[in-house]
């Protein structure tokens, strides 16, 4: 296995960190590795916020689900799918005048844009999660930063182009950690060939069977299978409702 195999193959979701401050070199290899992820026609449709103020950390820690690791973390990198630099760009070279002397129709930022500008923040987030990784610098994404999005929009000051999609917590790995990788399914449930596989009940006792017999029959969920398990701490959670809540709100403001 080669050097890069093996760093993304051993990567784990690290909630714990060392206490020491993530160095401005290996910030600035992270954040470079990060800008050299494949975009869209080049454009570069994201913006990244980097977080290092620990009362705004802290505050983070609150409004993403409450949860107290994010307040420990040294660095966050907040990712957004962002649509304002261009539309503000495209605003500055006379788009408008451009398309009616062209005879061509102007069309501001659409869903189109937001589903686009998502896959290029969340592909760049990645890239810094490995080039952190290869660094000894551990990560976790929080999809919770999608709650909230009032709160988070005065904090940061971000316009309604601008949609925070995914945040990394990240330190160093601290000295005494034991990797302990979770579990993935069988290849054969998640990759098909050529066309899509619906999968059956047969299928879907087999590529649970694993999950299913970790299950404490006294669950406080009174789950009796991990469907119902991962629904009760997931789909059906007060904190799913919010997300759902305020991501609604941003598709508001990103239509306007």
């Amino acid at each position: 296995m080669n050097e890069t195999l093996e760093v993304l193959n051993n990567r784990m979701s690290l909630r714990r960190y060392k206490e020491k401050e993530i160095t401005d070199e290996d910030l600035e290899r992270i954040l470079h590795s990060t800008m050299r992820a494949p975009s869209a026609g080049n454009m570069m449709l994201y913006s990244i916020l980097v977080i290092k103020d620990k009362e705004k950390i802290k505050k983070l820690s609150e409004t993403c689900d409450n949860q107290p690791f994010i307040a420990k973390a040294p660095l966050v990198l907040l990712f957004l799918a962002d649509m304002e630099r261009w539309t503000d760009y495209l605003k500055h070279c006379d788009i408008e005048e451009y398309c009616k002397e062209n005879d061509m129709d102007y069309k501001g930022p659409n869903n189109a844009d937001l589903f686009l500008s998502i896959s290029d923040t969340m592909i760049a987030a990645q890239n810094a999660v490995i080039a952190a990784e290869s660094l000894g610098i551990g990560s976790c994404y929080v999809g919770d930063i999608m709650e909230n999005y009032e709160v988070h929009k005065e904090m940061f000051d971000l316009p309604d182009k601008v949609f925070p999609i995914g945040m990394l917590t990240l330190g160093y790995y601290p000295d005494d950690m034991k990797r302990r990788k979770t579990s993935r399914f069988d290849e054969k449930y998640i990759v098909f060939n050529e066309k899509y596989k619906k999968l059956s009940k047969e299928d879907f006792d087999h590529m649970f069977k694993h999950l299913n017999d970790k299950i404490n029959p006294n669950n406080k969920a009174h789950a009796k299978n991990y469907g119902q398990l991962i629904y009760s701490r997931k789909f059906g959670a007060p904190f799913f409702k919010e997300m759902e809540r305020s991501v609604n709100v941003i598709l508001d403001h990103w239509n306007r």
